[in-house]
């Protein structure tokens, strides 16, 4: 089952291990030119650390199909980081792009509330024609140590559509070196969904972190609006990829796996 009408449900044990709201628009240049003081006035209260770096911007290639096809290097962009004092929260500003992240996901009416401010600032001081994508991503992991569920196969845990090969319970689980599934979902008009999901190592890139070696089961979906949405429509788009992200997430999980992770 790729999809559930299982009533939507706070977890006291859940997986989330970030969660990404990015909202993409035509490029306003002076972003990438002007320190965004007046942003940063609107929004230093809940996000006091600033950051600024340069971003390699991909390289442009033109004549494509002629005989002598060039690749231009592009000036690198420039991504304003605004970070909560607990650094839990991440706010980017890019020429493109707004886009606000947490380690610590709340559930979904606080993720909104702590958008809301940045991105009518965003809007009032910026003015963009429009946002070209809404996007809403949630990286979700499993750890069957975590939720008390050691020996328990993962085939066990989610649903066939996402570990078929692993329903062959004559093959034992630590057999499988590989068994992502990556699938790509039209999911309305307008919206679709790239999801990975899998067992695998989560590997810590931090220079000198100890790694975990437990396999765990990703979960990641990233779910977007293409085509241009006037800004006053954004909060309504993120609900609506909110509520298929749901019917996704309820769709992949079993019953045994929502009573470990205990819902409130």
């Amino acid at each position: 089952m790729l999809f559930s009408d299982h009533p939507r449900t706070h977890y006291r044990n859940a997986p989330a291990h970030e969660v990404i709201c990015q909202l993409r628009f035509p490029s306003i240049l002076t972003i990438n030119t002007v320190e965004p003081a007046d942003f940063q006035e609107a929004i230093r209260a809940e996000f006091p650390q600033y950051a600024r770096r340069q971003d390699a911007a991909p390289p442009r290639i033109t004549g494509l199909g002629g005989p002598s096809p060039k690749v231009e290097q592009q000036p690198p962009v420039t991504n304003y980081n605004f970070v909560s004092e607990d650094n839990q929260w991440k706010l980017n500003l890019t020429k493109d792009f707004i886009a606000l992240s947490t380690l610590r996901y709340p559930g979904w009416e606080e993720f909104a509330l702590h958008l809301d401010k940045p991105l009518a600032a965003f809007i009032r001081l910026y003015k963009p024609a429009y946002f070209l994508r809404v996007g809403l991503r949630y990286v979700n992991v499993f750890s069957r140590s975590r939720l008390g569920l050691e020996g328990v196969r993962w085939s066990e845990l989610f649903a066939p559509a996402y570990t078929a090969p692993m329903q062959d319970t004559s093959i034992a689980e630590d057999r499988f070196l590989n068994c992502g599934c990556d699938l790509t979902l039209k999911l309305d008009s307008s919206c679709r969904a790239k999801i990975h999901a899998g067992p695998g190592v989560v590997k810590r890139n931090a220079p000198g972190a100890p790694q975990d070696p437990e396999v765990k089961f990703l979960f990641d979906m990233d779910l977007s609006m293409n085509g241009n949405t006037p800004c006053t429509l954004a909060a309504g788009a993120l609900e609506t990829l909110h509520g298929h992200s749901t019917r996704l997430f309820e769709g992949a999980i079993t019953d045994r796996l929502r009573d470990a992770m205990d819902a409130e």
